[in-house]
């Protein structure tokens, strides 16, 4: 018998290569892996250039915004925006009745109803864009919330609307002054300077206010009592110089007063418009005082406000 050959023996494959764990990823490369592909954090702040490119992009926005909420504000009134100047002169009215007459101190004051009409006027612009600020972000959260936007965008708009109510209201003080005998002429010129530093300090300090209020809302409430503090300091009713220059006070507390800020701005004004005002009654060095705190007031307010920008509306 032929012999049958036996098959070969199955060959066992190989058991397959084991594979390489690999190490998970950590979670301190997420935010790489991210920004390599280009995804960033939702509400992140800006780079300070690219916000002022924002911010300037939005500048219609800005102005529309501020328009609207000044054509707003006496809309249910019966008497509109005939309020705009009535409530300076009423404020002027009252001020004259209780400061002038009562506590005298119109005496050695040249054109006192000019001097308080002006200085009302003046301070009026400085503590409505401070009173606004407080309520920039708290009182446009379903904005901020809704859309992204650069938030100065709206202490700028509200500031920018408090200038415009003033512009409006320089007419009637316009008015006032020439029936007091004081007549345009060249130092009128002097405004336009004047205004624009007084609206980059106001526009700074709206900015410092609207974030300090958006984190604690009860800067709002306290914000009336500085500003009634700061009104009585500021020479509104009552003539800087003439304090000062008496030697009564201390030579810290005299400083304190010419530097003042409402103070400053309301005097150069009053030297713009006044002529019995004379460069005289004017502390030294008051346009470079003007100017720094206008430059300090400004920038520093909108770095200030900047450093906030991924922390308004949360919470």
């Amino acid at each position: 018998m032929s012999q049958i050959a036996k098959p070969p023996p199955a060959v066992k494959p190989a058991p397959p290569a084991p594979v390489p764990k690999t190490a998970p990823v950590p979670v301190t490369d997420l935010g790489a892996l991210a920004a390599r592909h280009g995804l960033t954090v939702s509400g992140a702040r800006p780079s300070l250039p690219v916000y002022v490119r924002q911010l300037w992009s939005r500048r219609h926005f800005v102005t529309a915004f501020a328009t609207a909420r000044l054509t707003a504000q006496y809309s249910q009134a019966k008497l509109g925006q005939i309020w705009q100047i009535m409530t300076p002169l009423l404020n002027a009215t009252v001020y004259y009745f209780i400061f002038g007459v009562l506590l005298r101190t119109k005496d050695g004051v040249p054109d006192f109803i000019p001097f308080l009409v002006t200085g009302v006027f003046i301070w009026t612009f400085t503590s409505s864009s401070v009173t606004a600020g407080t309520r920039a972000i708290s009182g446009n959260l379903g904005l901020v919330r809704a859309l992204h936007f650069p938030r100065a965008a709206l202490p700028v708009a509200l500031a920018l609307q408090q200038l415009q109510q003033l512009l409006f209201s320089m007419g009637a003080l316009a008015v006032i002054l020439v029936c007091f005998g004081q007549y345009p002429g060249p130092g009128w010129l002097l405004v336009v300077p004047v205004l624009a530093l007084q609206a980059l300090f106001n526009t700074g300090l709206s900015m410092i206010v609207a974030r300090l209020a958006a984190r604690t809302p009860d800067i709002a409430q306290l914000t009336p009592f500085v500003l009634r503090t700061w009104m009585y300091v500021s020479g509104v009713m009552w003539s800087v110089d003439k304090v000062v220059g008496g030697g009564r006070l201390p030579h810290a507390v005299a400083v304190a007063l010419e530097c003042n800020p409402a103070a400053v701005y309301i005097d150069l004004m009053r030297f713009a418009l006044i002529d019995s005002f004379t460069d005289s009654r004017l502390p030294p060095h008051i346009w470079a005082v003007a100017v720094g705190w206008a430059l300090l007031a400004g920038v520093g307010g909108f770095l200030f406000f900047w450093k906030a920008e991924e922390e308004y509306g949360r919470g």
